[in-house]
């Protein structure tokens, strides 16, 4: 099912930030959110998250499995990454874990607590934690940022591998980001 916006509207005090606002996100697909700091765009992730009401208009379609990669990297930081991602699927095979984490350069590190890692190393194991969770529906905050060149390529196309088919709401600020994460709609917010 389409998740579906209309006449979305938020106000922090006296200062809008939604107004009537109306948008489709495509069943399946990704979808990214682009616009200036300050235009709503983590606001409204918050509300799809459901992390925030909105003041007015209606919000439909949203499942209730989720997953999210937020700005701030949320990391139990005295753990190690491969028991972080555990933490939110226990389930999945530790040898595969392993794999990906080694894929995305955390490997050699992994025994370390997340707390020792760089800002790009954090942004990895979120990541990762966040696809290996059950979920309908993939929010990501600026899942690209702080990563180097290399890195973010690995990142984008790891992202697309683990999420064809499923339904990705992704805010960036980076143009090249729409094409690296295989997004088919873009909505600008101002």
């Amino acid at each position: 099912m389409d998740i579906r916006i209309s006449h979305l509207t938020k106000s922090y005090g006296e200062h809008p930030v939604l107004e009537n606002f109306d948008a489709v996100f495509p069943e399946g697909e990704t979808t990214c959110i682009m616009g200036p700091s300050g235009c709503g765009k983590t606001t409204l992730l918050r509300i799809l998250l459901g992390l925030e009401e909105a003041d007015g208009g209606t919000v439909e379609g949203v499942p209730q499995r989720k997953s999210a990669v937020f700005q701030e990297d949320r990391l139990c930081g005295g753990l190690t990454a491969w028991t972080n991602i555990r933490l939110v699927c226990p389930e999945k095979d530790p040898a595969e874990i392993e794999k990906w984490l080694y894929y995305l350069g955390l490997g050699e590190s992994m025994d370390q607590p997340v707390r020792e890692y760089s800002g790009g190393m954090r942004q990895r194991v979120s990541v990762l934690r966040a696809l290996w969770a059950e979920y309908d529906v993939l929010f990501l905050d600026e899942p690209l940022k702080g990563l180097d060149e290399e890195m973010r390529q690995k990142t984008a196309e790891f992202l697309c591998e683990h999420t064809r088919g499923k339904t990705v709401i992704c805010v960036t600020h980076d143009q090249e980001d729409i094409g690296m994460l295989g997004a088919v709609q873009v909505i600008r917010l101002s």
